[in-house]
């Protein structure tokens, strides 16, 4: 227990204390604003609408603490969605199903960390590229049409619950867990954090820098697989153009939650933080009746103040 205590204190003292303060706000502002928002079944519901979004956001972390950046995340989880929608349509089980989303996802990621690295291309251009390319092949494979998805195991990992527990909360708790418990331990967290604070020094010390970041980018698409077979769930379908602009959301959270857009620094923790300040303000103003658009304007106000945050922390620690 102490273990598990410290840590949330170092998660703490990483994210800073003011996000843990915005997020207590945002909770006794919409408790008392509206009558419905403080209870079990509406943080089922935040739970829920966060799991897509965290999950994406994960594997989004990891790229961006090892210095790139992934625009494609929300293309891939489309793209696998509907390949798993497909092997379910052509009789194949629930886990055959499920891997097969998330290999794709993750073989499109290997793609993007050889280009990235190996092609030495920017980041955000091949992201922004193959984002584009997987989200046309989608539309020209499918027509256009979604795939349905009469499979009962399948459909339940999306809407299921035990003991009043959504498993889409036990699933994002989970691997939120588990990653983050992981990644001080092995030599996937140490590199990293040392290729994202400084690459050309990695490389002159002899680690294999490209052959990391198609580790990197291979396990932000294999999560963004995962991410797609769960919306196919959740909606019953698989459809070219779910999680649309998905990618807005997704870096908002792991800005605000502390991760440096430089590379190098920040915490799985402080994600998990950023992921449900974004998603409980969402709630809260569907709650309040707040037109849908208002959302994106919320949203990207809270990406430029996480862009804004980071730099200011930026510059305080260079100035010690």
């Amino acid at each position: 227990m102490k273990y598990f205590y410290n840590k949330i204190v170092d998660a703490v003292r990483e994210i800073g204390p003011g996000l843990v303060l915005i997020f207590i706000i945002e909770i006794v502002f919409f408790s008392i604003t509206s009558e419905y928002f403080f209870g079990w079944n509406n943080f089922k519901n935040i739970f829920r609408a966060s799991t897509i979004i965290g999950i994406m956001a994960l594997g989004q972390t990891i790229v961006i603490i090892s210095g790139g950046f992934d625009l494609s995340v929300g293309s891939v989880s489309a793209a696998t969605g509907m390949a798993g929608a497909w092997m379910l349509q052509q009789g194949y089980g629930f886990f055959t199903a499920l891997f097969t989303a998330i290999i794709i996802g993750g073989i499109i990621g290997v793609g993007n960390g050889a280009i990235t690295g190996y092609g030495r291309i920017n980041p955000l251009i091949t992201t922004l590229g193959i984002m584009s390319i997987v989200r046309g092949l989608g539309f020209i494979v499918s027509g256009g049409y979604d795939i349905a998805i009469r499979n009962k195991t399948f459909l339940k990992m999306g809407s299921g619950q035990i003991f009043n527990i959504p498993y889409l909360a036990i699933i994002l708790v989970s691997l939120f867990v588990v990653v983050g418990l992981a990644i001080p331990k092995f030599t996937f967290g140490r590199y990293m954090y040392a290729i994202g604070s400084n690459e050309r020094a990695c490389v002159l010390a002899g680690v294999r820098v490209n052959r990391w970041k198609l580790v990197f980018y291979g396990t932000c698409g294999a999560l963004a697989g995962l991410a797609g077979a769960i919306t196919s769930a959740r909606v019953g379908v698989g459809a070219p153009q779910i999680n649309m602009g998905v990618e807005l959301g997704v870096i908002t959270a792991v800005i605000l939650g502390g991760t440096s857009l430089a590379g190098g620094k920040g915490r799985i923790a402080g994600t998990f933080l950023g992921l449900f300040i974004v998603s409980t303000m969402s709630n809260g103003l569907v709650m309040l009746s707040v037109p849908t658009f208002y959302k994106y304007v919320a949203t990207g106000t809270l990406l430029l103040f996480a862009v804004f945050y980071d730099e200011r922390r930026r510059s305080n620690f260079a100035k010690r």
